[in-house]
């Protein structure tokens, strides 16, 4: 096993990948799974665990009535163990000669309780993003994007949902309510299926890498991001660790 701990390498301006791509050598090479490995880790965040921050619902009645309690916002939350929720974790580059099928199936982004769920996702470029709503209230949903095409949709009560493609690569996109103004999530579009969001533990695992050399971006909405280079061996688990910290990387 091979174990890398992040030496917290910051991109500038936080993001991932930049709005313009440059051409790319075109992917022709198939993945052969009997050769696969993985990469898998945790992140952490160093020092004192930041107070949450109260969302207000006041302005909408049907917000604070579905809630019923006291709402956090989901941006710079820490866990209880000191793990790092919310990290967008992706191949940032080491994959590009490899052919990937759009998977068919859509990624689902909800408005419950005048919250967005999942806070943080990805997919992959051509897949279908559904924003779908459980809420009796109207939400208007407003992609700020820098590669794709900018857009802004209103969606009533019991609307249909609305189905969103991104024809470019962009880590990340922010997705807004220009009705509820606290709404807030990010989208992660990536060219290969090699992504995770880490949880209430930190950790994430990305499975079915070819053997080869990586570099791995972790994207955090507060904190910045950080990117290294592991490599993965044929039939094996290579571990990456990331660590931040109030100011950005540590």
């Amino acid at each position: 096993m091979l174990i890398f701990t992040a030496c917290g390498r910051k991109q500038a301006g936080g993001g991932g990948e930049a709005a313009t791509e440059r051409p790319a050598t075109p992917a022709t090479q198939s993945v052969d799974p009997d050769t696969v490995g993985a990469i898998t880790g945790k992140v952490r965040f160093e020092g004192q665990r930041p107070k949450p921050a109260t969302i207000h619902m006041d302005q909408d009645p049907f917000c604070a009535a579905k809630q019923g309690q006291p709402v956090f916002a989901e941006d710079g939350a820490v866990n209880p163990d000191g793990s790092l929720p919310n990290v967008f974790i992706y191949v940032q580059s080491g994959a590009d000669q490899y052919t990937f099928p759009t998977p068919s199936g859509p990624v689902t982004l909800d408005q419950d309780g005048c919250i967005y769920r999942p806070h943080v996702l990805g997919l992959m470029v051509g897949q279908t993003l559904r924003i779908v709503s459980s809420d009796a209230t109207t939400h208007n949903i407003h992609a700020l994007t820098r590669a794709n095409r900018e857009w802004n949709e209103s969606q009533l009560p019991g609307a249909a949902p609305i189905d969103r493609v991104f024809a470019h690569a962009e880590v990340m996109i922010p997705i807004q309510c220009n009705e509820h103004p606290w709404m807030k999530a990010y989208v992660g579009v990536v060219k290969t299926p090699f992504f995770a969001v880490t949880g209430d533990d930190g950790a994430y695992t990305l499975r079915g890498l070819p053997p080869g050399e990586y570099t791995v971006g972790a994207w955090t909405s507060r904190f910045g991001a950080q990117h290294e280079v592991v490599t993965v061996t044929p039939h094996s688990s290579a571990t990456l660790d990331f660590s931040f910290k109030p100011g950005g990387v540590s």
